[in-house]
């Protein structure tokens, strides 16, 4: 006959009621022949209360309130002159006391999971005097543990995860359970585990909670993820014990056991020879059912006839081998290349190895595919040197190209001319020849860079490009000429032999070996008043040659200067320096280098002799 859960908790409460019952009734026995109570500063005298400890059993479902125990004292005869009083935790609230009898009944529902005992103190006292009879006692009413509480898993639900083809017995981890039971009475708190789902794959210790694995070779390729219930059981897990469960999901994570294989042992590949150097020609991936670095490769070309050409690299995100060209294709050179490529994983797992070796081969046949090619020059860049004094349809260089092509067709010229735009040059459309088209002058320009355009005659639509670049070369067609507008100024004190200024000279030529100026003053420009000294290093000095000028007799002095080039054959400029007489301090610094202040009236100035000469005429027209 099998009882249901609640069936079962009323019958082991009926049970314990029993064994309350019966103990009271020995500790009234037992202590009403116990040794005499002595008070101090009193003549002894024999203990009259007689009680133990309590017990009440949790959950207690009955109508009426549960009865406890009794509290007696000899002196009580029986007559009721005797009152009994209950004070301390639940007094009055959840324990009575008849105060005739001492009968203690529990009037609440107890749990013995919120609160395990109580401590209440107890009295007898005399109806007439109102006084104890009795010394105020403590006693404890204990209350008594049922089965009330199924096993808790507080941490789960469970996540766990470890290496696919563990050996059996690996740990998986460990679960615990709590029962809120007595773990001190009786087997309310003590578990057992088992597993309910996830057999036979793993196995769970019935003591620890210790989840293993069961079966050896679990594969994450076949299945990745399992889910397992543990059911944690009191009562030791015999019948009629609580029980409460968990899941725990277990995921298998990758281990290097799966080497990589090309779904296919060749691969062909089409790719015209147009394409630029680094473009890329195929990809290719070797299938590896392991994950993340368990599945990192390495890709090489180990054999074949284009190892210079093509250079294969590895996409990190995708995990495939990027064939892509190193060297320029030409069809009518080579239209056809074999790569033998190899895939190998990066990270290999010794224990595995016996599964195979953890790399593989497939062959890539790449075939080039003509394209109609623009003509190529047979230089990238053409340098050429001309000098400016060269005559109009003077011959420069020539420039060839040719077509590519396996047609060979011919080939036109002609001059870009938004590299042009002075139209300096011309070419011969059908040899190449450059010629000079308008006088060319370096110190306009010293060098031209022009792009020559060669279409091919069959497809007008190619063209190439060749570059060309023109050095002009210097002649000495440039006089020298100051080097700046000189502002000259003398002192009317100067004494003879003063240095009044330093001038030199420029050239917009450029001689291989530099400028070498010679000044001089024209023969028949002699001065007495200023000589020119040659200081033999591209300078001159313009020196007084008498002593004081005077403003009023010439304030200004105009001095010509020839200024001679070292060039072949040599230029010469004749160049004009102004000299202002001025008035100077002390320190032979100008102060006014105007001449009117010597010639007009003191006190009026030029402004004002006009105005006074305005107001003459004014009176004489009326």
């Amino acid at each position: 006959m099998k009882m249901g859960k609640h069936e079962m908790c009323h019958y082991l409460q009926l049970i314990a009621i029993f064994f309350c019952l019966s103990g009271i009734s020995q500790a009234e026995l037992s202590m009403s022949t116990s040794k005499p109570y002595i008070q101090s500063g009193k003549s002894r005298t024999k203990r009259s209360w007689v009680w133990n400890q309590f017990f009440v059993l949790e959950e207690y479902t009955g109508t009426e309130p549960l009865y406890v125990g009794k509290l007696h004292s000899d002196v009580d005869v029986g007559v009721e002159t005797i009152k009994y009083v209950l004070m301390g935790e639940g007094a009055g609230s959840i324990f009575n006391i008849d105060e005739n009898t001492g009968d203690i009944h529990a009037t609440k529902r107890l749990d013995r999971e919120e609160q395990a005992y109580y401590t209440l103190k107890a009295q007898a006292i005399d109806r007439q005097t109102n006084k104890s009879v009795e010394p105020e006692s403590e006693f404890i009413i204990k209350v008594q543990d049922i089965n009330d509480n199924e096993p808790k898993f507080l941490d789960g639900p469970y996540i766990a995860g470890i290496p696919e083809m563990s050996p059996v017995g690996t740990s998986v981890m460990q679960v615990t359970a709590t029962d809120a039971d007595d773990p001190t009475y009786g087997n309310s708190a003590r578990v057992v585990y088992s597993i309910l789902t996830g057999q036979p794959y793993f196995s769970v210790e019935p003591k620890t909670g210790i989840i293993r694995t069961a079966l050896p070779n679990m594969d994450r390729e076949a299945k990745d993820q399992y889910i397992l219930v543990i059911q944690a059981k009191d009562m030791v897990g015999l019948m009629g014990g609580l029980s409460g469960t968990t899941s725990v999901t277990v995921t298998l994570t990758d281990v290097n056991d799966n080497p990589p294989r090309f779904p296919r042992k060749s691969e062909q590949y089409y790719v015209p020879e147009s394409l630029p150097v680094g473009s890329t020609v195929a990809r290719i991936k070797a299938a590896d059912a392991d994950i993340g670095q368990n599945a990192e490769m390495e890709y090489k070309i180990v054999d074949g006839d284009g190892e210079g050409v093509f250079k294969i690299t590895v996409d990190k995100g995708t995990q495939e081998g990027i064939v892509a060209i190193n060297k320029e294709l030409d069809y009518e050179t080579k239209f056809s290349y074999t790569l033998r490529i190899e895939a190998s994983n990066k990270h290999v797992d010794n224990r595995f190895l016996s599964v195979g070796p953890f790399m593989d081969t497939t062959t890539v046949k790449i075939t080039v595919e003509d394209v109609d090619e623009p003509p190529v020059f047979s230089q990238r860049l053409y340098t050429m040197v001309e000098s400016e004094a060269a005559k109009i349809g003077s011959s420069i260089g020539t420039v060839t190209a040719h077509d590519p092509d396996s047609s060979h067709s011919s080939v036109r010229y002609s001059i870009d001319r938004n590299t042009d735009l002075e139209r300096y040059f011309n070419i011969d459309a059908n040899s190449g020849l450059i010629t000079i088209a308008k006088p060319l002058d370096r110190e306009t320009n010293a060098v031209h860079n022009i792009t020559v355009l060669a279409i091919e005659s069959q497809n007008p639509a190619q063209i190439g490009k060749g570059y060309v670049a023109i050095s002009i070369l210097d002649i000495n067609d440039n006089a020298p000429e100051f080097a700046m507008e000189y502002e000259t100024n003398v002192c009317e004190n100067a004494p003879p032999g003063q240095v009044i200024q330093e001038i030199s000279a420029v050239d917009k030529d450029e001689p291989l070996n530099g400028h070498w100026f010679y000044f001089s003053l024209p023969p028949d420009a002699s001065s007495i008043n200023f000589t020119l000294q040659d200081n033999k290093d591209n300078t001159a000095s313009v020196i007084t040659k008498r002593n004081g000028f005077r403003r009023q007799e010439q304030s200004v002095f105009y001095l010509p200067i020839v200024i001679v080039d070292s060039g072949t054959p040599s230029l010469s400029s004749t160049n004009t320096l102004t000299i202002r007489v001025c008035d100077c301090d002390a320190d032979g610094i100008a102060q006014t280098c105007n001449a009117e202040a010597y010639t007009l009236p003191a006190g009026l100035s030029t402004g004002a002799l006009i105005a006074i000469l305005a107001c003459v005429l004014t009176l004489l027209g009326k």
